[in-house]
């Protein structure tokens, strides 16, 4: 009895999470293609098919940040659906306890965090990255993930180290546009500043357009261009000006350890992947408060509270969970701690709540 009702939940709960993130990427996809034929309207005409490939390039990365809504809306309208025909009733009486029949949702959250993790997030990256090459070939210009603006780099020389700052960046940070550059010798002493209007990365140094070297002490001495030697490559260049959502579950390692060998900060890329290895206790969070804001008998009323209770619930759980990646990208608290922490509250919240309700 219990193998055929695990069979039976299996299936609902697959259906309700699988019809809410189908009827949330359809409904993104429709927005985001309208959006996308209005901005060719403005720029320049592109066929149809290759706006609405954009499209479904684009939609994978933002559905990846709602999935937890989808799982809690999903597994809210199961339960909701199984308590207002009864079937909780019949299988409580039976002899099955909400921990039995819980079973199996949770474990499917488990699986689709896993999948979420290590196939969805690399294949949505992947996405996110053609999206921008074919935005770029439509609308003749380089698409804002390609230009950054108030570019910060830290970087060490053969003589000490230095940090440069930017107006704008662009080539993934190896050109360089209103460009300042604090130089510091080997000791930690304040050597010399350097203002240009660009710089361009090449074998072992920056390449500087109409510096202004001010040393300590000196007066300011104008160049045409000038060297500023460097130990960063391209690659290296490259992983800072990334964003942590543009890089896959399964090149966030490596990115980790060479910004480590480079000192640059790693902050943000150790919290997206400790974000992404917390996803499956997320996934499960999500069940339990669903839970415990439904599993109730439908005859007793009050059900539009108890769907506006599991919803701002997840709402906070969701704000929880913003408040302490900010605090991990600001170095505020450790990466760990940042991503891991809302997962587990939220799941050993729902699970004292369900544990009051089921053993009193």
């Amino acid at each position: 009895m219990v193998s055929t009702f695990s069979r039976y939940m299996t299936r609902k709960f697959l259906a309700a999470v699988g019809g809410t993130f189908l009827g949330t990427f359809g409904l993104v996809l429709i927005v985001d293609f309208v959006e996308q034929l209005r901005r060719v309207e403005d720029a320049t005409r592109a066929p149809t098919h290759l706006v609405a490939l954009l499209t479904v390039y684009r939609v994978p990365a933002f559905i990846e940040i709602v999935l937890p809504f989808a799982v809690l809306v999903g597994a809210m309208l199961c339960f909701l659906g199984l308590s207002r025909k009864l079937e909780l009733v019949v299988a409580r009486a039976a002899g099955l306890s909400a921990w039995q029949f819980l079973t199996p949702p949770v474990v499917l959250a488990l699986l689709l965090g896993v999948f979420a993790a290590a196939i969805y997030n690399p294949v949505a990256s992947d996405f996110r990255e053609r999206s921008f090459k074919l935005e770029s070939d439509l609308f003749g210009r380089a698409v804002f993930v390609d230009q950054r603006t108030n570019f910060w780099l830290r970087q060490a020389t053969p003589d000490g180290q230095a940090v440069i700052n930017a107006a704008s960046a662009t080539e993934r940070g190896q050109r360089l546009t209103g460009v300042s550059a604090l130089v510091y010798g080997a000791d930690g002493t304040f050597k010399e500043r350097i203002d240009a209007e660009g710089a361009d990365l090449g074998d072992g140094f920056w390449l500087l357009r109409k510096a202004v070297v001010t040393p300590v002490g000196a007066e300011p001495v104008r160049h045409e261009t000038y060297r500023l030697a460097t130990r960063l490559t391209a690659e290296q260049v490259r992983q800072s000006f990334v964003m942590p959502e543009q890089v896959s579950f399964w090149e966030l390692p490596q990115f980790i350890e060479l910004a480590r060998r480079s000192g640059l900060p790693t902050a943000r890329f150790e919290l997206q992947y400790q974000l992404l290895l917390a996803r499956p206790l997320l996934l499960v969070a999500m069940v339990l408060v669903a839970a415990a804001a439904s599993l109730r008998f439908a005859r007793l009323g009050g059900l539009g509270k108890t769907i506006l209770g599991g919803v701002v619930a997840g709402f906070l759980l969701y704000v929880g969970s913003e408040l302490a990646g900010n605090l991990g990208r600001s170095n505020l608290v450790p990466p760990v701690l940042a991503a891991w922490s809302p997962a587990f509250i939220g799941a050993l919240m729902g699970f004292m709540v369900l544990l009051k309700l089921e053993d009193g």
